[in-house]
């Protein structure tokens, strides 16, 4: 409908690569700040020091996207985090897809797939 756009592909994933990285930094710091408090509660496997590397694997890989230092590398460690958590949320904690008073998995979702577009698309560049 608007193939005009389609020159700007490169910047569209850039900017997709740009919000994925920003999410996964945010999210791992709690993990990286509070290793101690939150393994208990995650009840993730390898306790404190789990979830410290879970915390250092998102942190460094949202940095790499956002970088684009080894983006697809960085994409695919995202993308198997992912998998686990949907692992977790839907056999574990049994969260449904979509809830009104919590998140359901479908964040996990889009964040898969996200990370997944970057994979296999090389995720872009600045256009410059």
């Amino acid at each position: 409908m608007f193939p005009q756009l389609l020159e700007f592909s490169d910047q569209g994933l850039f900017l997709l690569r740009l919000a994925v990285g920003l999410i996964f930094i945010y999210h791992a710091l709690p993990k990286i700040k509070n290793a101690k408090t939150l393994a208990p509660m995650m009840g993730f496997p390898g306790g404190m020091a789990g979830v410290l590397i879970l915390g250092l694997a998102e942190f460094l890989s949202g940095a790499g996207l956002i970088l684009g230092v080894f983006t697809q590398l960085a994409a695919l460690i995202l993308a198997i985090i992912m998998l686990g958590a949907l692992y977790m949320k839907k056999t574990k904690w049994r969260v449904s897809f979509t809830a009104q008073d919590k998140m359901g998995w479908e964040f996990d979702l889009i964040l898969l797939a996200a990370n997944l577009a970057i994979l296999l698309s090389g995720g872009g560049s600045v256009g410059i």
